[in-house]
Formats: structure tokens, sequence, C-alpha cells
């Protein structure tokens, strides 16, 4: 067990090195021009295709040790709790049929993006783009109101007290 926490201990240094470089990279690597916009210059950064694949990556290896974690959780409790079990892949299940209806809300229509003359703005991107902010606005109000119920609940078993 030690052996993991250090593999993981190390992951997490590598990932995070690797990530502030990639950032000063962008943030103090120069630009490759500037771009004038309604009578002002904007500068465009070097390293703008970096930082665009180095969250892809990151975004990446979050879904798939999220996958993970949940599949070997739900192994888990299937021998230990059946029915805890179901009720945990009946969660999954719709998670998964929110993001797919999120998807198919996206627009695959080209993102018009000042200065941008790449292909990262159209078609599938344009659409998983579109899904994750509608995916992180139903997900910020799905917390917003389990906090206010919860925080309703709590107050109505210690009033009943």
């Amino acid at each position: 067990m030690q052996n993991y926490k250090k593999i993981s201990q190390y992951t997490l240094w590598v990932l995070l090195g690797v990530g502030i470089l990639v950032s000063l990279l962008f943030y103090a690597g120069g630009s490759q021009g500037s771009l004038e916009v309604a009578g002002d210059f904007l500068d465009i950064p070097k390293f703008t295709d970096l930082m665009l694949n180095w969250n892809y990556i990151l975004f990446g290896l979050a879904c798939v040790c999220t996958l993970g974690f949940v599949c070997w959780e739900f192994v888990k409790t299937l021998k230990t709790d059946p029915k805890k079990a179901i009720r945990q892949l009946v969660v999954v299940i719709a998670f998964v049929v929110l993001v797919l209806i999120c998807w198919a809300l996206g627009s695959p229509e080209k993102v018009n993006i000042i200065g941008y003359e790449g292909t990262d703005n159209v078609g599938t991107m344009a659409r998983l783009s579109d899904a994750c902010i509608y995916l992180s606005y139903i997900l910020l109000c799905g917390t917003i109101l389990a906090v206010v119920f919860g925080w309703c609940y709590t107050w109505m078993l210690n009033r009943k007290k």
C-alpha cells in the first residue's frame, strides 16, 4: 500500500510541475504577434496550442481516473451489498444520460474567436465545449439546490428535537 501512495505522490508532483511549466510558457513565453481589435492591440501567446493540449490531457486523465474508480467501487460494493451497488449504478446511468443530453444540446457550428485560425472551434470540439458548459451549469444548480435543501432538512430535524 505504501508503494501506491508514493506512486500517486510522484505522479501528482510531476503533473503539477508540468502544469506550472506549461502555464509559465503560456503567460510569459512571449507572443507570436498582435491583432488589432476595435482599435486595441491584443497579443497572441506563442504557446496557446500547448496550453490547450495540456488541458485536454488533464481532462482525459480526470475522466479515465473517475471512471476507473467508479467501476472499482461498483465491483467492490457488488460483492458485499448488491442492492447498494444497483443504486450506485442508477446514479452513474443518470449522469451518463445527463451528459448525453448536454451533448445533444451542444452546437457543432463554428465559434468565432478573435485571432484564432485553428480547427478546435468547430464540429466535435465546439459541441464538446457547449456540452461542458451546459453540464457545468446543471451541476452548479444541482449543488446549490442540494446545499439549500440539505440545510432546510437539517433545520427541520433540529427543530423537532
